[in-house]
């Protein structure tokens, strides 16, 4: 065989290409069933609300936008966990830089509706403003308002009035009916100004009802769900809809119900969280058969998961729940897990893939289910400080590879192939001839070996431990076919008049691609580490990966019109790899930890961002691009020998952002309604006998579950004033909190003791019930006669989710029952909760501390005559204990701190706190159970640059002392750039 090297090395001193310095690093037409044969073609352009008519529609492979094929690569984020607007924006371009085209939400109707009939769409519940900002992001919507939602929220999502209200959630039943039409018809308002299909916006699909496997074969659970259609259709809405099956059951597919006469507009999807010690399951369009094998369920439509597992939610630690934290939910669901379980999925014909989560925030205030604690970071990609980490990294070369190469939108089962040791998969497009491979290793050693391809190569491949890789053959790139190749292919573009193709892999890999050369080319090494042969019409390309950042070769005069450009980049480099469309032509820029936006405007190509560490910039831009500036500033720039412009000096990077010490506190006791003499004439009457709870109002006794009293979120506080109470012993409290919740009690003013709910076992979890009953002695000296109060404050956790649709968010909160030995007093009871709700921090903000009723959490409360004191404290007090400080923060301008605060304490002592900034309740912190210890301050309600209130509202057992120990602030990350950030309104007394 004659070989030839017609190279030639551009690498004039150290870096003619500074890739090679880069470590440094009415309704639209839907008919699914289609009839035609859609060829492969580009895919559609990023969405925006361009004031055009589209049409939104699907075969068995893919969606089909306008008539071209979209794979939907989608991230799940939660607005409402992230109560800073300007903050959305951070995270939405951070997804569409990392490769996702699309983003799922929720909208919690518990979150916008404090009452019945009462609904608030302003300030952080604003979710106008959250969709155009997903359109100006270039993101699609998928919209899930429920009604029922799950997500780890209070309720599954229903409002708390819901669980005293008349009706069987989730059902056809009229009465609960008549709710959800109503908040439906409020959300779909919203949603129909910015649907895809009129050109207002960018929501794409819409879901109705969440995970709902309760009466599927029943004529309610067809009812309903009919319902629920009609009802949304009603309303405008016109892109196709869906439901996500809680897993590949084959529930409510096509036909299932009755959709009005309309057919060929509603999605099949399901979810799926396996475990990381789980064999990726094969559930796709070339999954098993039978009604549990996945899109063979429905053949006519996408394979489509609404939500496939980014992570994992962490429960509270202790005994039983042993919650670790996320970091341990991010080391098992790592890089190399999304690699075997999304890449299956993609083997599968999965061509709708949303992750949950993407970024998943905080569930600040009452808004977390009773398993799940503040943090909902869910070891997701982005972290709940809106930290980026290494889970991005397939992500975002799976998100590049499916935006900028088309060929995967349509693909068939092709013959079997064999690598020995490992799983492999064989899918093909037909119309491109192009051929896919996913090689999974589901050992946990290395495996090296070779799979022969459908050229009848024999391709060398390794495959890390519990990891998995995609190799692709006969693809065309522009003008030329890639043969094969050992590295993934993460993206093909087109800038200054060459082609751009970048392969990537792990670090330590030798990567080879074979180009079909039918003459010789002339190769331009523009790394030292690059190297190349060409032979029998074949141009050979090897690079190792991770010796320097980017490696690349370029080719031309090959009797191919325009230069290829090869890049080559590791998982770390290729994160610092950004394509980006502008109205001039692409983009593709390398350096920075970020790239927001591009835009070419007389020659110049202006380039917002980020950068933590100083960072190169090169960029490859549309013909006659010369300057380039970096968020409003020049940057001085050099052409290379890969048609790039290479910044002279690295981009700066971020400054050091000082955080104070937290001091100068002050303190004040509460709870005053444990006192004989408190008045509570103003407080309601226990005086009701039925309820619309699921727990029975025991025999002969009042109500006292503080729903029915219209008391839904925290501490509720209960005052019984009994008479003939001579002789009495004891007195026992049954009381249902949800997790973690506790009682209290006094009587005449004596702390009789505290009771903890009890660590739950597996009938508790099963049943949904969190209830127990607290006996307390009554002392001697208090056994006489006359008039007694007993007081009594009960720390409710959540309500109960209804993922099995049998009411169970409607299980009582509070004290449930009162029993007496000795005796049997008269005893007439009144209840106290949250007040009136905060009209800006919403329904969830507050309980019924006496504290928060009267604004002590609240900035510009006048605390001055406070007791001053210093932490860490250890007193021993059963009851609540309030601390307030201020500070500043000066944050450099051109910023983006992420701050957090930071508790730590001996864990034998018991105590929990909530935490409010600037009123702002933004966790609970459990000294003793943990795990978390660092709570997320999102900036708006942080003031970055000016003075902040932080209240600590600490709620203490007598047993041990109790604190706050530690408390500081704590830096989770910055970064020069970020986006502007508007203050949140935060009002105080």
């Amino acid at each position: 065989m004659a070989l030839s090297r017609r190279s030639f090395s551009a690498l004039t001193g150290t870096a003619a290409l500074g890739l090679a310095l880069g470590g440094s690093g009415g309704p639209g037409a839907s008919s699914a069933y289609a009839a035609r044969e859609v060829p492969t073609g580009p895919p559609p352009p990023a969405p925006g609300p361009d004031g055009r008519r589209h049409t939104i529609a699907f075969d068995h492979y893919s969606l089909l936008v306008d008539g071209r094929r979209l794979v939907l690569w989608s991230g799940e984020t939660h607005p409402f966990r992230l109560p800073s607007p300007s903050l959305w924006r951070d995270v939405l371009e951070k997804m569409r830089a990392h490769g996702y085209n699309a983003v799922s939400v929720y909208v919690a109707w518990n979150y916008h509706s404090p009452a019945p009939g009462q609904y608030d769409f302003t300030g952080v519940r604003d979710l106008d403003l959250f969709l155009r900002t997903a359109a100006e992001t270039g993101l699609y919507v998928i919209l899930r308002p429920g009604p029922y939602i799950n997500a780890e929220v209070d309720g599954g999502g229903f409002p708390g009035w819901l669980t005293a209200a008349e009706g069987v959630a989730r059902t056809d039943d009229p009465a609960y009916l008549e709710h959800v039409d109503e908040w439906l018809g409020r959300v779909n308002a919203i949603a129909a100004r910015h649907l895809f299909t009129r050109g207002r916006g960018t929501v794409l699909l819409y879901q109705i009802e969440n995970e709902y496997d309760a009466h599927v074969d029943e004529p309610t659970g067809r009812a309903y769900m009919s319902h629920l259609y009609k009802k949304v259709r009603a309303d405008g809405i016109d892109v196709p809809l869906f439901h996500n099956d809680k897993g590949r059951n084959g529930y409510w597919t096509p036909g299932s119900f009755d959709t009005g006469g309309e057919q060929g507009r509603w999605l099949y999807g399901f979810d799926g969280y396996p475990s990381p010690s789980h064999v990726p399951p094969d559930w796709g369009m070339f999954g098993s058969g039978g009604r549990t094998g996945g899109a063979t369920a429905s053949p006519r439509t996408p394979g489509f998961v609404p939500e496939f597992g980014g992570g994992w939610f962490d429960p509270w630690g202790g005994a039983f729940f042993q919650g670790k934290g996320y970091a341990e939910a991010r080391r098992t669901r790592d890089a190399a897990y999304e690699r075997r379980f999304y890449l299956t999925n993609l083997a599968n014909g999965i061509t709708a893939h949303n992750v949950y989560m993407t970024f998943g925030g905080t569930s600040w205030g009452w808004l977390p289910a009773p398993v799940v604690y503040t943090s909902y970071d869910y070891g997701a990609a982005i972290d709940e400080g809106r930290q980026l980490t290494g889970k991005l990294a397939p992500m975002h070369q799976l998100g590049h590879l499916l935006r900028t190469i088309p060929d995967f939108a349509k693909l068939d089962r092709a013959a079997d192939v064999r690598a020995a040791g490992l799983t492999a998969y064989h899918v093909t497009n037909r119309d491109t001839g192009t051929h896919v491979y996913v090689l999974r290793n589901d050992g946990a050693d290395k495996v090296a070996t070779t799979l022969r391809t459908a050229d009848g190569d024999d391709l060398p491949v390794e495959v890390a431990g519990h990891d998995a890789r995609l190799l692709v053959t006969g693809l065309r790139l522009g003008e030329r076919r890639l043969r094969s190749a050992t590295a993934q292919p993460m993206l093909f573009t087109a800038a200054g008049g060459q082609d751009i193709v970048v392969f990537c892999g792990r670090r330590g890999d030798m990567a080879r691609v074979v180009l079909e050369c039918p003459g010789e080319p002339l190769v331009t090494r523009l790394s030292q580490q690059a190297a190349d042969v060409w032979a029998d019409g074949l141009l050979r390309l090897t690079a190792p990966l991770g010796a320097g950042g980017l490696i690349g070769s370029r080719v031309q005069d090959d009797g191919a019109d325009r230069p290829l450009l090869v890049l080559f980049a590791d998982d770390a480099a290729s994160l610092r790899l950004w394509p980006r469309d502008t109205g001039a032509g692409p983009v593709l820029v390398h350096g920075p930890e970020l790239v927001r936006s591009a835009s070419v405007r007389g020659g110049t190509l202006h380039l917002t961002g980020d950068t933590v560490a100083p960072a190169a910039l090169e960029v490859w831009g549309p013909a006659g691009v010369h300057a380039v500036t970096w968020n409003g500033g020049a940057v001085r720039t050099v052409t290379t020998g890969s048609g790039s412009l290479r910044a002279v000096a690295p981009l700066p990077g971020v400054p050091e952002v000082p955080l104070p010490v937290l001091d100068g506190w002050r303190t004040r006791t509460e709870n005053p309604e444990a006192a004989p003499g408190f008045d509570d004439a103003a407080w309601p009457v226990a005086d009701r006998t039925a309820s619309h709870s699921t727990t029975p109002v025991p025999e002969g006794q009042p109500v006292l579950f503080a729903d029915d009293y219209g008391f839904h979120y925290g501490d509720v506080w209960y005052r019984a004033t009994l008479t003939e109470a001579a002789g009495l012993t004891s007195v026992s409290l049954s009381y249902s909190t949800g997790t973690l919740g506790l009682l209290m009690a006094w009587l005449d003013g004596e702390p009789l003791g505290t009771h903890r709910m009890p660590v739950p076992d597996n009938s508790t979890l099963r049943k949904g019930t969190w209830t127990d009953t607290a006996a307390f002695a009554v002392p001697k000296r208090l056994r006489k006669g006359g008039r007694h109060v007993l007081s009594v404050l009960v720390r409710r956790m959540a309500h109960d989710q209804d993922g099995g649709s049998r009411d169970t968010h409607k299980a009582a909160r509070g004290l449930t029952a009162a029993a007496f030995t000795g005796a049997a007093p008269k005893a007439v009871w009144r209840l106290q909760g949250a007040g009136a709700p905060d009209p800006v921090r919403g329904p969830l903000n507050n309980g019924g501390l006496y504290g928060e009723r009267a604004g002590w959490h609240l900035p510009g409360f006048p605390d001055r005559d406070w007791k001053p004191v210093a932490l860490p404290r250890a007193e021993r007090r059963q009851g609540v204990t309030w601390y307030r400080t201020t500070f500043r923060l000066a944050v450099p301008a051109g910023v983006d701190a992420s701050v957090g605060l930071t508790l730590q304490d001996d864990p034998r002592r018991a105590y929990r706190a909530q935490i409010f900034l600037n009123g702002w309740n933004l966790g609970q912190y459990v000294n003793d159970v943990g795990p978390q210890h660092t709570f997320v301050l999102p900036d708006g309600i942080l003031r970055g640059r000016g003075a902040n209130t932080l209240a600590l509202a600490v709620l203490s057992e007598a047993g041990t002392p109790s604190g706050p120990g530690s408390v500081e602030l704590t830096l989770l990350g910055s970064a020069a750039g970020g986006v502007p950030v508007a203050a949140v309104s935060s009002p105080g007394r």
